[in-house]
């Protein structure tokens, strides 16, 4: 495993460990998350550990031209029930996302550190939200890295059944409007897959990335 210094370097993901650890330490800097998620890498910690940071062997993805939204959420969809804007509150998409409680998880990954890092990203128009809305309140949203073709999600949120599904639905909708290549959801997990991501592995993911 390679450990950082204050140096902007990470190593080729090639040599992360066989989980996905490429390397550890370093820091939040807006400099070194843009050089991370340009090549292909992003932290994932818990609040008692140092930074680590990952290039899993494979990657959950979508393809936005590709996907196709379920019968059943198109409907949720159909019937209005929620509004959704775009950058219009990072801040407490972002705090959500910390303090949501998810079944099987005790505590959040999301710290003080990451909250500022990648607001910051944001105030630089590389971190984008999107806001699920219903009756003038937030009830659901995401944010996540805008590299202009690959859309890295870092975290969802919900109050309410189905807005964290819409705002995944729009988010797609926005990246094939605008021509993006692929959404980047990082690692498994099954709601993802509900969804109707999947796993490719890192050598097309890089492939992808890098075209």
């Amino acid at each position: 495993m390679y450990f950082l210094t204050k140096e902007l370097y990470f190593p080729p993901v090639d040599e992360a460990s066989y989980e996905g650890v490429l390397a550890i330490g370093g820091d939040l800097s807006v400099e070194r998350l843009w050089l991370a998620y340009n090549n292909g890498i992003f932290p994932w910690f818990d609040e008692d550990e140092p930074i680590l940071w990952w290039a899993p062997p494979e990657r959950m993805v979508v393809y936005p031209h590709d996907y196709k939204v379920s019968k059943s959420l198109r409907n949720i969809i159909n019937r209005n029930l929620f509004e959704v804007t775009t950058n219009k509150d990072f801040d407490a998409v972002i705090s959500n996302c910390q303090k949501i409680e998810r079944k099987g998880q005790n505590g959040t990954w999301i710290s003080e550190d990451i909250i500022k890092s990648y607001t910051k990203l944001h105030q630089l128009g590389k971190a984008m939200s999107f806001e699920v809305w219903q009756n003038g309140k937030l009830v659901g949203g995401l944010y996540g890295v805008d590299l202009g073709h690959v859309f890295c999600g870092e975290s969802m949120f919900s109050k309410v059944p189905n807005a964290s599904k819409v705002a995944f639905v729009k988010l797609i909708e926005y990246l094939k409007v605008n021509n993006y290549r692929l959404l980047d959801c990082q690692v498994h997990n099954d709601h993802l897959e509900k969804l109707g991501a999947f796993e490719i592995s890192r050598e097309t993911f890089m492939l992808i990335l890098k075209s």
